[in-house]
């Protein structure tokens, strides 16, 4: 902690802030709270603003400024929806968890594990993954294993591992070289691997078609499903009006019989980008998408570790 700068030191602060006195409002107050603070971001329009309104233009080519301003506010919104429900999740009930989420096609899901195939859920950065995850070890009584990148200082990067442990989670970090290995001994157990999958946090991940431009997505996925014989389901995610979170296991996506490896690796990440982007488009304002995606945008490639 001694080799933290002030800024991080303070952002760690605000995070244990969240989880130690949010978490202890009652759920209304929480939902007023985290609209305020999404409004005056909003307002601001930051970096992260600035970012997100980008990206919903890519997303949401033929809106108009007002309705892109709307589009981003709203998304502002949910991404504080996200934070206000994480900070609350640890104190969440069981019965709470499993009536806050909705999931269709869930056979995918239990039907892989049933029949001792390990699964592999991929998912963009939509609405609440945390409950998902969460909704998961409680109503399906199943433990898996995620992926966190190692943010800086490294107390709130223990935050995080310490959150989502609490949620029943096993955490890897993103860096060392090591998770890769880990995640596929667990799928040829026959056990649930979970990985938001939208940015690529290596810089060596698959070149894929999205909303009209190119981005890179990471091939973790592809690789341990064609690795292991997996199943690779993609996930989407989304809010309604109501406090219950919806969602879409989508049919799973097979390696092709063909091809090379980093050939059918690239077929998979596509096939995955374009359920991702069928779900996104259903619901642009619950993507949360604060950082830069599009190769066109990453020139200079930024070395700021964004993200959570």
């Amino acid at each position: 902690m001694s080799g933290a700068s002030v800024q991080e030191r303070l952002t760690d602060a605000l995070y244990g802030l969240g989880w130690g006195t949010v978490k202890k409002l009652p759920e209304p107050v929480a939902v007023r709270l985290g609209r305020v603070i999404a409004d005056l971001a909003f307002k601001q329009g930051g970096k992260g603003v600035k970012r997100l309104e980008s990206n919903y233009a890519r997303v949401v080519p033929d809106a108009t400024p007002e309705r892109l301003a709307e589009l981003t506010r709203a998304g502002m919104r949910s991404y504080l929806r996200y934070w206000m429900e994480s900070f609350r999740l640890p104190a969440w009930s069981a019965e709470r968890i499993r009536t806050g989420f909705d999931p269709k096609g869930l056979h995918h899901l239990t039907d892989g594990l049933a029949a001792g195939r390990g699964v592999v859920l991929a998912l963009p950065h939509l609405a609440n993954w945390d409950l998902a995850g969460a909704w998961v070890t409680t109503e399906l009584k199943t433990p898996f294993t995620t992926v966190a990148e190692r943010l800086k200082p490294e107390t709130l990067y223990d935050r995080f591992v310490a959150y989502r442990e609490g949620l029943g989670m096993e955490v890897l970090p993103h860096s060392g070289g090591s998770a890769f290995g880990t995640l596929a001994r667990r799928l040829r157990d026959g056990g649930l691997v979970c990985l938001v999958a939208d940015r690529d946090l290596s810089a060596s991940g698959v070149e894929v078609e999205f909303f009209g431009g190119t981005a890179r997505m990471p091939a973790g996925p592809a690789l341990l499903a064609q690795q292991t014989g997996a199943l690779l389901l993609p996930v989407t995610l989304w809010y309604d009006d109501s406090p219950v979170m919806r969602g879409r296991i989508h049919p799973p996506i097979e390696a092709p019989g063909t091809g090379t490896r980093a050939e059918r690796t690239s077929v998979m990440t596509q096939a995955l980008a374009d359920a991702f982007a069928t779900g996104i488009a259903e619901h642009p304002e619950d993507w949360h998408m604060l950082q830069r995606l599009w190769l066109a945008d990453l020139e200079p490639r930024p070395a700021d570790g964004e993200g959570a």
